[in-house]
């Protein structure tokens, strides 16, 4: 009955949330509504919050929940909701916790809409997982989401583990000032590394070329590939693509655009302008922009990046196949996917010399290559008002934050999906069936964690580079290192709910990302024009407004100060 009534009122809602999105002056209205049912919402779920019945960590009766997972779609891969690890799960669950767990998934590459359709009919899986918080946040206004901080103090000596890995610093990272609302729970990045460029180095060797280390050394390889794509490719040479970022341009020419800003930027101007990760309203980027637009139009990128969008393989079979000279993408992106990883396709199509090297060619002002990353922050953890098991639910985190529970998830059975070399190091190998993992170390199941995290520091340091099936160590290594060159990482700026931010979210992605192919794919005449008129459109749509509340919201909290310690 809970979950039909809540449905009805979340339903209706997003009526309302909609209709701001769609005229944004109406956004305050919708969002001052929404704040007068999130108080009391937030007073239920304490109200409801039941004693504990742990008995040595377990539930007298069985209790059930379900788990999202995400369905990535990938051909031969293990069914999500059924296989060898799911089942391992189920079974500790039930053992540790007698906690009957199911999993539902959702579409990796449409999950922010499917999980707003679920949460709107009241179907949300008990324990949600988002990469959006602007998502979680209009849910939490509307009331759809149960404020955790209560239940992380009232139950914090049953969640050992939980509060070991995550801390204060990733479960109160979105912590409210004000009210002391925690609406998600941060999971933790325990590899920071965010995007590089790679190159074939098999093409840099046949054309006698250096890797080049600069912007102007980059473009001039790029040219060298396109002038010689006979070379290079015999009778594919009409396919040759010489760079590639794809649709998605403000992610994956991240460090290229990262080079365009000030390396001594104040934090405060990296909050104000930083409500899209992809940079767009930060100072720098459209210069950038205007470097990709000019080499678009020279012929060296891919020429129908803008056609293709998320979770499309198009890309990446261009890439196994041969055609691309370089592109830039997640720091270990190559590497991925065991057998079918573009490197290992590379090799049996091409020849054992063929495969793509990381490497840095994206200078900024000060000639170093400054790599912004957010903070130790990933996806967003939350529970959905229709959550009637709150505790079994925190304690099926607590089981997934165990340092035993993300080894075993991440490198599996030995002789299955990993085998132990040398100074206690552990290689992945390729595995079959069930054993399938659809995610790089699992991170769908390890949702706490995302990047390498055995048991000891130690054993984790030397893996790492061992982790990608059938890949050179020395490879994964040297795009390691230089991942972790000149990086900045983001504090936490805590200001509390902008509330011009709700609703505006994916109406505001969509448009940057238009915004992106449009003026990388203009004519080097019309760019100004496409980019300034789509920012125009942008930021009467909502971004100024936000810019406008976090800069109100920093003053107000912060006064005076530039930086924070």
């Amino acid at each position: 009955m809970k979950k039909k009534v809540l449905a009805a009122v979340l339903a209706s809602a997003m009526v309302v949330s909609l209709a701001a999105c769609a005229a944004p002056a109406a956004a305050p209205a919708a969002s001052g509504g929404g704040e007068a049912a999130a108080p009391a919402a937030s007073g239920e779920a304490e109200a409801e919050a039941p004693a504990s019945e742990l008995t040595d960590g377990k539930f007298a009766e069985t209790r059930s929940i379900t788990v999202e997972v995400y369905d990535r779609g990938n051909d031969g891969g293990s069914d999500p909701e059924n296989n060898d690890y799911t089942r391992w799960i189920q079974q500790q669950m039930l053992e540790k916790h007698n906690v009957e767990v199911k999993f539902q998934k959702v579409p990796r590459w449409t999950e922010v809409d499917d999980i707003n359709n679920l949460l709107a009919a009241g179907t949300a899986p008990d324990v949600c997982v988002t990469y959006s918080y602007p998502t979680v946040q209009t849910y939490a206004d509307m009331g759809g989401v149960i404020d955790l901080a209560p239940y992380l103090e009232q139950y914090k000596d049953e969640l050992p583990n939980l509060w070991n890995w995550l801390g204060e610093t990733n479960l109160y990272w979105d912590k409210d000032p004000e009210t002391g609302n925690v609406w998600a729970v941060e999971a933790k990045l325990a590899n920071m590394n965010r995007i590089l460029t790679f190159i074939r180095q098999d093409w840099l060797d046949t054309l006698g070329l250096e890797a080049p280390t600069t912007k102007e050394e980059f473009h001039d390889v790029l040219v060298a590939f396109k002038d010689n794509a006979d070379t290079l490719l015999g009778a594919d040479a009409d396919k040759m693509v010489p760079y590639s970022v794809s649709y998605d341009v403000g992610w994956r020419a991240g460090t290229l655009i990262e080079s365009f800003l000030d390396p001594e930027m104040t934090d405060k101007e990296y909050y104000i302008n930083g409500f899209d990760d992809r940079k767009l309203t930060q100072n720098g980027t459209k210069e950038a922009v205007r470097l990709l637009n000019q080499w678009y139009n020279e012929g060296l990128m891919w020429n129908d990046f803008a056609i293709y969008s998320s979770g499309d393989t198009t890309e990446d079979d261009m890439m196994k196949a041969g055609y691309v000279g370089a592109f830039s993408h997640n720091w270990d992106y190559p590497f991925r996917n065991g057998e079918d990883s573009i490197n290992a396709n590379l090799k049996r199509l091409v020849g054992p010399e063929a495969g793509y090297v990381a490497i840095d060619p994206f200078e900024d002002k000060n000639g170093t290559h400054t790599k912004w990353l957010a903070g130790p922050v990933d996806r967003k953890v939350f529970f959905p008002s229709t959550n009637d098991e709150p505790l079994a639910s925190l304690l099926y985190l607590d089981f997934i934050s165990e340092p035993e529970t993300i080894e075993y998830l991440q490198i599996g059975e030995a002789g299955v999906t990993h085998e132990d070399v040398e100074d206690g190091a552990v290689s992945i190998i390729a595995a079959t069936g069930d054993a399938i993992q659809n995610s790089g170390m699992n991170i769908d199941y390890t949702i706490t964690c995302n990047g390498l995290h055995l048991t000891t520091d130690e054993k984790t340091a030397k893996s790492l580079a061992y982790t990608y099936a059938g890949i050179d160590p020395a490879v994964v290594q040297a795009a390691d290192a230089i991942a972790k060159t000149d990086t900045r990482i983001g504090v936490n700026v805590q200001t509390g709910n902008i509330e011009a931010e709700a609703g505006v979210g994916d109406v505001l992605s969509s448009k940057r990302d238009q915004i992106y192919d449009l003026a990388v794919s203009a004519s080097v005449a019309d760019f100004d024009s496409v980019w300034d008129s789509g920012m125009s459109d942008y930021l009467s749509s909502g971004g100024q407004a936000i810019m406008d509340e976090r800069a109100a919201a920093w003053e107000k909290v912060y006064g005076d100060a530039e930086m924070l310690p």
